[in-house]
């Protein structure tokens, strides 16, 4: 089969849709379109406020005028999209307050691409959804707008983003891709417009729906996992025993899964569980065990202002007033996104204490920070200013730093993570 002759255009140009399309754009003509003014500026400056794709990359692959040689031009305009032939959508699929399925993204880039669809296009979808989301909702919106038949003049397709935001070790290119499509020609022609760029390869699926289904298990499980053993690290913080000490030595057994316990959030690993469960429940099942991760990983924060709470109580410190660092604010380390982090559940739970907070994290988004949640992140910590440190997001260059000295003299050391070198008084 000959390399496909597309002109591609990916929809959202955040931390799934910017590696993508700059990927992309090594053997295409790319147009990455978001409504974000400011995130094309960045873009077109040769700069990513994610950190995921260098400024040499974004050098050696954005373009200043759109044309049809390789490379990527961005915009806030649609009308650029209007000689796409292949769509890609990145767009966020968070949950609403009360964690249903928030398809209201999806819908508006749907409907809008909708009336640049013409016969013959493709549109495929990244962002994560339940089984039967790509053809029962956003289809229908498709053919809507445009006034075309999917399967008969568009082709759909879904290919589940596998992003580690943070990761330096595992870039895109080096992420097996699952690609799908609505038939077994367009699926084929799919995957192989990935398979141009993913150097380790792609696994085409049966269907979009079995695409759809996989990505939701995959963070399904890692929920599950993370959630078992942070009820270890609650159970065996009663009998006195170390949790990682216990982890290490059951992972001496040749099939024993490593995990470790922790504060879990982001737009992955804590949302998409609720997707799968509210599918179940569509289908006429209660999903028992993917809700029961879901609660336990969320009641995580409030164990561990407790721990500290304990900690305190024991050198005869009270909360009310009593000044606590937290270190790192994003949801994960090394990553400056702090959509959904886990470390707000920490800061509500000592906040209703009576706690004195401040927040450090030089690698989390400051604007977002204080714009999502009211939280304004500290420039330095105070040296022997808090009588309690809470060691929550292990980002690379705090790891070394000797926590101890921004403690007083009576002060404690809580570990969220192990990586932290700092020895601490208590840890999950």
């Amino acid at each position: 089969m000959s390399e496909p002759k597309f002109k591609i255009g990916v929809v959202g140009l955040g931390y799934v849709g910017l590696p993508l399309a700059t990927l992309l754009a090594e053997k295409f003509s790319v147009v990455g379109f978001d409504l974000n003014m400011q995130r094309v500026a960045q873009i077109r400056a040769f700069s990513d406020p994610t950190f995921e794709v260098s400024k040499e990359s974004l050098k050696a692959v954005v373009k200043t005028i759109d044309s049809e040689k390789n490379g990527l031009y961005c915009s806030s305009d649609p009308k650029y999209l209007a000689p796409v032939n292949f769509y890609i959508v990145c767009v966020p699929t968070p949950v609403t307050k009360d964690n249903e399925p928030d398809f209201s993204l999806l819908e508006k880039a749907s409907a809008g691409l909708g009336s640049y669809l013409k016969k013959g296009d493709y549109v495929v979808y990244e962002s994560t959804v339940y089984p039967g989301a790509t053809e029962g909702i956003c289809q229908p919106i498709l053919e809507q707008c445009s006034g075309l038949k999917g399967k008969e003049d568009f082709y759909l397709g879904y290919s589940p983003e596998r992003i580690n935001p943070g990761d330096k070790n595992r870039k895109l290119k080096d992420i097996l891709k699952i690609t799908s499509g609505c038939s077994p020609a367009s699926a084929a022609i799919i995957d192989q417009v990935y398979a141009t760029v993913i150097e380790a390869g792609t696994y085409k699926a049966p269907s979009i729906s079995v695409a759809e289904a996989a990505k939701v298990i995959e963070n399904a499980q890692r929920d599950l996992n993370i959630a078992f053993v942070n009820e270890l690290a609650i159970v065996f913080s009663k009998m006195g025993l170390n949790t990682h000490e216990v982890l290490k030595a059951a992972a001496t057994k040749w099939n024993f899964m490593p995990f470790s316990p922790g504060l879990v959030g982001g737009h992955c690993i804590g949302v998409d569980p609720y997707y799968l469960a509210t599918k179940a429940k569509l289908v006429g099942h209660d999903p028992k065990v993917i809700l029961a991760g879901r609660k336990l990983n969320n009641e995580m924060g409030a164990f561990v202002a407790n721990q500290v709470l304990q900690m305190l109580a024991l050198i005869k410190i009270g909360m009310p007033g009593t000044e606590v660092l937290l270190v790192g604010f994003s949801f994960k380390e090394n990553c400056p996104d702090v959509r959904n982090t886990g470390v707000m559940s920490v800061y509500n739970a000592l906040n209703s204490f009576g706690a004195k907070i401040s927040v450090y994290d030089p690698v989390a988004d400051k604007e977002a920070a204080l714009n999502s949640y009211g939280v304004s992140l500290i420039k330095a910590p105070k040296k022997m200013g808090y009588k309690a440190i809470v060691l929550c997001v292990p980002h690379k260059e705090l790891l070394a730093v000797d926590w101890r000295i921004y403690t007083t003299a009576k002060g404690v050391i809580y570990k969220v993570k192990e990586a932290f070198s700092t020895r601490a008084d208590g840890q999950l």
